[in-house]
């Protein structure tokens, strides 16, 4: 019996980053379907039920954190806010809102992914989206950046564990090298995109 692909809804205004979205995560296994503002992402979760929804935090047509606060409060599917990283203020109202992680624009697909299947794996343990990040953070020790979910997604893709286990490796990680979490993430995303990126 073959296993069904994960569904994300996918949401942004912008048509070019958003073909180049679902191009990407289509290629990676998942069942993507799209929305262009917060209204559409309001009506397009509750009519398919994504396992996920990854949400642009700043669209022209609408605060993408309005749709985040519906999702988390009424439709209670977990999702990820794309946000500027240097936007702390958007990134505190989105992990307020009861984002699973943020991950910053523009958007690398080679960091998308391993947050999206950490989000997901994270998210199946649970039955509240609105949970995910403080069960995170709990399980992390304190709040962490975005880096911590996309190592921990690395994790799970590298050693083919669940995302407790990946966890208490991210946690092992960090006591033996003597730095914080979110640098020892960082460590472990820097390796990754070492070993893919093509020789010079």
């Amino acid at each position: 019996m073959t296993q069904s692909k994960p569904r994300l809804l996918v949401v942004d205004d912008d048509r070019i980053v958003l073909s180049s979205l679902v191009a990407g995560l289509t290629r990676a296994g998942f069942d993507v379907v799209v929305a262009t503002n917060g209204d559409e992402a309001r009506r397009m979760a509750v009519d398919v039920q994504p396992a996920l929804v990854v949400l642009d935090a700043e669209m022209d047509s609408g605060n993408g954190l309005d749709a985040a606060e519906f999702l988390a409060r009424d439709a209670r599917i977990p999702f990820l806010v794309v946000a500027p990283v240097r936007n702390d203020r958007l990134q505190q109202r989105a992990a307020a809102c009861g984002a699973v992680g943020v991950v910053a624009k523009p958007v690398d697909l080679t960091k998308l992914v391993p947050a999206i299947r950490a989000a997901l794996e994270r998210a199946g343990s649970s039955p509240r989206a609105a949970e995910e990040a403080s069960l995170l953070a709990d399980a992390l020790g304190g709040a962490h950046g975005p880096q911590a979910l996309i190592a921990l997604g690395i994790l799970v893709e590298r050693h083919k564990v669940n995302c407790d286990e990946a966890v208490r490796m991210l946690r092992q990680r960090s006591a033996a090298e003597g730095r914080p979490v979110d640098e020892a993430a960082l460590a472990i995303i820097e390796q990754a995109e070492r070993a893919t990126r093509p020789p010079v």
